[in-house]
């Protein structure tokens, strides 16, 4: 049974942009069987309108310490509540929770509690990353508050970096675990109840060259039709967002046409040729390569000048071998250069992995089986065995392509000072 279940939650949703995104948080808090009391600020009511939280929760939103039906309404919300979650949770907001002011209807429930509280931040990244922010975060994880650090990511502004409200399963996550009496682990590897600004800083990328590749390649075997895969490129570009958030100079090279870092520069390209020679060209200027893409390993031998006719008597294609470009680059590799490269498979993942891993000489390998609910191409989230060339493999959880690009870059971090 979810630890949701029977469970009264007061869902606190304070004023930014990312305020849209906790009506997903109060529709799964629901679903998951949770007595959902929603209190909007003032501000947030600019954002998201009252009437949506009244229709989809458990009962009417509340809104005003003044203007409540119940006399004493944060009294009673907070002795009510088996967990308060504050979702999004704006710089103000957490100033004013760590101050211990109660001008509003929000703050005044969260000091009228005995509850767990989960505080899930999001605005910009420069505010993300002020010292007073951080400071804040500290001091209401010290006083046993869970965090769920934002992610990095595209901006309200159209820019990237730190600071993007975590996913709304993310969120509902850390109240799963926090209810059911867990320790919640945030995407970073640490304690929910440790500010993530202090361990992924948004600028430790900062002077690396770092390439990534994206996107199933097609293979044309005449002008209207070709070989291709279910590669949606999410996985590669989400790399190319975190790496440009955490001050990487990014180049990407891709088949996708999903929406590029503003800050990355983009090469365009189709087939497995194409990417071969994008990235041979630019290997001995690189410091880091992320081989997310999915490379055909096979080419037809000859491509039809014209549509092939069903009355032509077509009944096979001659295929022939592809470049592989992740060999090549492994045997090229130089000191201080790192390869990443990247292993769907179906069956015996760990084994096909770690052959994959040494066969290429790949610095780190990132593997995920293809069959697992939640896993591999076109969606938005994986689940990816990491496998290193000098530690043990380490699974990660379910999550954001985003995080597990976090995650990832995060080692790359950790064997750069390993080389130091």
């Amino acid at each position: 049974m979810s630890s949701l279940a029977g469970r009264f939650v007061v869902l606190g949703v304070s004023g930014g942009i990312a305020a849209y995104k906790s009506i997903e948080v109060c529709r799964r808090l629901v679903d998951a069987g949770a007595h959902v009391a929603p209190i909007l600020t003032e501000s947030a009511q600019r954002f998201v309108g009252a009437a949506t939280f009244s229709a989809l929760a458990s009962e009417v939103a509340h809104t005003s310490l003044w203007a409540d039906p119940d006399r004493i309404p944060h009294t009673r919300l907070g002795q009510s509540a088996d967990l308060i979650l504050v979702c999004p949770a704006t710089a103000r907001a957490i100033a004013a929770y760590r101050m211990g002011l109660s001008d509003d209807l929000l703050t005044a429930t969260l000091l009228a509690t005995r509850a767990p509280v989960v505080v899930a931040p999001a605005m910009h990244t420069e505010m993300w990353e002020q010292a007073s922010v951080q400071e804040n975060l500290t001091v209401l994880a010290e006083r046993g508050v869970t965090i769920v650090p934002p992610e990095s990511g595209r901006l309200a502004g159209g820019d990237v970096g730190a600071g993007r409200l975590a996913d709304p399963a993310t969120v509902v996550d850390a109240a799963h675990d926090v209810l059911a009496g867990r320790p919640y682990q945030s995407h970073d590897g640490g304690h929910g109840s440790e500010p993530s600004g202090s361990v992924a800083p948004g600028t430790d990328l900062a002077g690396l060259r770092v390439l990534v590749t994206a996107g199933g390649t097609r293979e044309p075997i005449d002008p209207v039709r070709f070989i291709t895969n279910r590669s949606s490129g999410r996985q590669g570009h989400a790399f190319a967002d975190v790496a440009a958030a955490r001050g990487a100079s990014v180049t990407l090279i891709t088949t996708s046409g999903l929406e590029t870092p503003p800050a990355a520069k983009v090469v365009r390209v189709e087939t497995a040729a194409d990417m071969h020679e994008a990235v041979t060209a630019r290997w001995p200027e690189t410091d880091v390569v992320v081989m997310a893409a999915a490379v055909a390993d096979f080419a037809p031998a000859e491509q039809a000048d014209n549509k092939i006719k069903k009355a032509d008597g077509w009944d096979s294609i001659e295929l022939v071998p592809t470049a592989d470009i992740l060999a090549g680059l492994g045997s090229s590799k130089s000191a201080g250069q790192i390869l990443i490269g990247f292993a769907a498979e179906t069956t015996d993942v760990a084994a096909n992995a770690q052959k994959k891993l040494v066969s290429k000489n790949a610095d780190l390998l990132v593997a995920n089986d293809l069959t697992e609910a939640g896993a591999g191409f076109a969606g938005d989230t994986n689940r990816v065995l990491l496998l290193s060339a000098t530690g043990e493999p380490e699974q990660l959880p379910l999550q954001s392509k985003h995080d597990v690009a976090a995650a990832v870059l995060d080692r790359v971090v950790e064997l750069r000072r390993s080389q130091t």
